[in-house]
Parts: C-alpha cells; structure tokens; sequence
C-alpha cells in the first residue's frame, strides 16, 4: 500500500468517531486487536475481506474506505447512500442551481418534477427535494395501507 492511501487514517477516524475502543472495532471486524491496531498505524492492511468486513461495520462502502481523502475533503466519510454535494446559492428569485454530480445521481433531467419538502422544526431543519412520482407512489402506496383501518385504532 502506498504512503498516500488513507485507508489508515480512515479506520483511526472512524473509530474516533463512533468512539468504539480497539476490542469493539476488532469484534466487529472478526480479528484481532492487533490487526486493528497495525491497520490504523499503516504498518499493514486488510485483506479484502477483512476490509468489507469493516466497510460493513461502520456502514459506508468499501470504495469510501479505501479512497475518500477527509483532509482533501475537508468531510468525514459519509454513510452508504448518503451524499454532501456542497453549497448552493439562491438566487434573486429564489432559484438554485442543483450540482451535476447530484443531477446525474439521481437522473434530474431538464423538466424533471420535484417535490419541495420541509421541516421547520428537528434537528435538521430545512428544505428537500424529491422526485414528483417517487413521492406520489411513496404517498399512494400509505394511502392504500389506511384504508380499511377504523381512525380510532
């Protein structure tokens, strides 16, 4: 493994972060303290396995792992399937331009219908985007499961 791989300083602040001690890590990982320890400090990797392994027990893909640089980034490892796809500005009529990155994600193409949700209270308050026909399915489909269900249950 190269210097430049941050592959050791992602295990140090993934465990950091969710403050479990080596033994916890190891456990999670079915090896041993010591594995753990030489993979943190760079003296050794994981074998595949053993990285999926730890991919898996902190919830974030093994390509994160790997390859996501938090000193580039300026971000912690995100989740699996969560995304931060940086800042935009409104404009004067309350416009924002969506990142490519995030349109290509999730196919948002010229004519596309959102849904703009919000929450004005919780611990993220704020706005978010859906798809029209994801979020018409989504409520169809609760719809459906009420019907039949007396209100007073």
């Amino acid at each position: 493994m190269s210097d430049n791989s941050p592959l050791a300083g992602n295990l140090q602040n993934l465990r950091a972060h969710f403050g479990y001690t080596l033994e916890q890590t190891a456990e999670g990982a079915g090896v041993t303290r010591q594995a753990i320890a030489k993979w943190e400090s760079g003296q050794s990797v994981p074998d595949i396995a053993h990285a999926d392994a730890l991919a898996q027990f902190y919830n974030i893909s093994l390509d994160d792992l790997i390859h996501h640089d938090t000193e580039k980034s300026g971000l912690g490892i995100p989740p699996k399937g969560k995304h931060l796809f940086g800042t935009v500005q409104v404009g004067e009529r309350g416009q924002i331009v969506i990142p490519k990155s995030a349109r290509d994600l999730f196919q948002l193409t010229k004519g596309t219908n959102l849904v703009v949700l919000g929450d004005e209270e919780g611990p993220l308050p704020g706005l978010a985007l859906v798809k029209n026909d994801v979020f018409l399915n989504q409520a169809t489909a609760y719809a459906h499961m009420g019907k039949g269900v007396p209100h007073d249950q």
